[in-house]
């Protein structure tokens, strides 16, 4: 599979014939939890060995019996903690993204509270950049300071400025590829090299992208998580996220993370246990066993019915958000446009850089008239849907400052990218003529 084109993994990756079944489509494992075939097995799983906690590792591609690497085929505990299903779909993201492993929970909320929890604890710091999905931003802002982790954030145009927050209890920097609702493109690369070189991890909400747009570990990335809700679902049907693990990260070569490096009474040092899964294998065997944030088999399936198609959407979601950008910045009732494949955007270039096959659907505009002609432009919106999710396959929009974001202060709103007039489109897979068509209408009687 390490030779296949993302196109084929989308369909194929990480799963092998039923073994039971011969069934060719990936089975809905809807179990809790799973017979023992002997005491001694049970009691081997219960272990806290490694190679029972362990996901299924691909460092060279989707092989289950890699030298070296864990496998499951001693068998499953509880649908908490590992599923057959899900396994398919870590495999499969891992593959997609170029990752050594992968953990599938509950939401995209939950990756990213996870993905930063598994290497911090009270007196613990994180640098972010401020362009953030409203419910990110809250966590960080809000949330972990409540459990002694603090937070700085800069403008994610500045990675010089990342690096001036970053002190000695810093354990990473986080940065979304294409920030939710500013739509601006990060310098991955120097975050990157800024990151390492004080040596810390750089985790990428890829969740707007997809891997089909971009794959953050080519440039320097050590963790990725999803939204699988979006784009990757994309059928609005499905709550999940996921965190894929890079396996480059070297833990053990700084002081920072004693959680990983140094063993305790009830875990073994997961460096020196399962060496470039020490991460993601840490994250399963402690924050998903213990907190429970998992993702159900059903949801598991229906995600992998999204990655199925993912590429085929993605091109249509890129060409009709390219379209609607171009005729709203032409449109004289509009009075500005955010697309990252538009040469007004501040970001452009990054974008071209770090994006291919397309410049995302997510689109950002102010109509002419402010907020009440904002709020009469989504009220008389007919084909387009107004509510609070982005990547379906249908035509999303609305106005981020008095929902998604509401929870941000105005001088919070203005840091991330929100003016009163923001709307927020996400581009479905419509014909492009009635997309266009419910857009002006809509703006005729703003």
């Amino acid at each position: 599979m390490s030779t296949w084109k993302f196109e084929t993994l989308s369909l194929h990756g990480g799963q092998r014939a039923d073994p039971v079944t011969g069934s060719r489509a990936v089975p809905i494992y809807q179990t809790s939890s799973f017979v023992f075939q002997s005491p001694e097995q049970a009691a081997g799983l219960f272990n806290n060995a490694p190679e029972v906690w362990a996901p299924r590792l691909t460092p060279a591609g989707y092989d289950p019996q890699a030298e070296g690497f864990p496998s499951r085929d001693s068998g499953n505990i509880y649908t908490r903690i590992m599923n057959p299903t899900t396994d398919v779909l870590e495999a499969r993201m891992s593959l997609l993204e170029g990752g050594a492993g992968a953990l599938a929970v509950s939401s995209g909320s939950a990756a990213v509270t996870m993905a930063v929890m598994n290497i911090c604890r009270s007196g613990d710091h994180i640098v972010s950049s401020q362009s953030l999905y409203g419910g990110t931003h809250h966590l960080f802002e809000q949330t972990l300071p409540q459990y002694g982790i603090s937070v700085s954030f800069f403008p994610s145009h500045r990675p010089d400025l990342a690096a001036e927050a970053i002190s000695e209890n810093t354990k990473c920097i986080f940065a979304e590829t294409v920030g939710n609702p500013s739509l601006d493109t990060p310098d991955l690369e120097r975050l990157a090299e800024v990151a390492h070189q004080h040596r810390i991890p750089l985790i990428v909400d890829n969740t707007v992208p997809t891997p089909y747009l971009c794959r953050p570990i080519q440039f320097g990335a050590d963790i990725v998580v999803h939204s699988l809700t979006k784009f990757c679902g994309g059928h609005g049907t499905t709550i999940g996220g996921v965190i894929v693990d890079s396996g480059r990260f070297p833990w053990q070569d700084s002081d920072r993370f004693p959680m990983l490096t140094q063993g305790q009474p009830s875990a073994p040092s997961w460096v020196d246990a399962v060496g470039a899964g020490a991460y993601i294998v840490k994250a399963r065997s402690t924050l998903l066993r213990d907190m429970g944030a998992c993702i159900s088999p059903f949801n598991s399936f229906l995600v992998l019915q999204g990655l199925e198609t993912l590429p085929v959407r993605m091109d249509r979601h890129c060409e009709n958000g390219l379209h609607v950008a171009q005729f709203l910045e032409s449109h004289p009732k509009v009075g500005w446009v955010l697309y990252p494949g538009l040469p007004s955007h501040p970001t452009h270039e990054m974008a071209k850089r770090y994006l291919e096959h397309g410049f995302t659907a997510m689109i950002g505009f102010g109509i002419k008239g402010g907020l009440q002609a904002g709020q009469r432009f989504i009220s008389n919106l007919k084909l387009i849907s107004h509510l609070a999710n982005i990547g379906d396959a249908r035509t999303l929009a609305i106005h981020p400052a008095s929902t998604t974001h509401s929870l941000l202060s105005p001088e919070e709103q203005e840091q991330v990218g929100l003016s009163p007039d923001f709307i927020r489109l996400s581009i479905g897979l419509e014909h492009i003529d009635d997309i266009l068509q419910d857009l002006e209408q809509a703006l005729d009687r703003a």
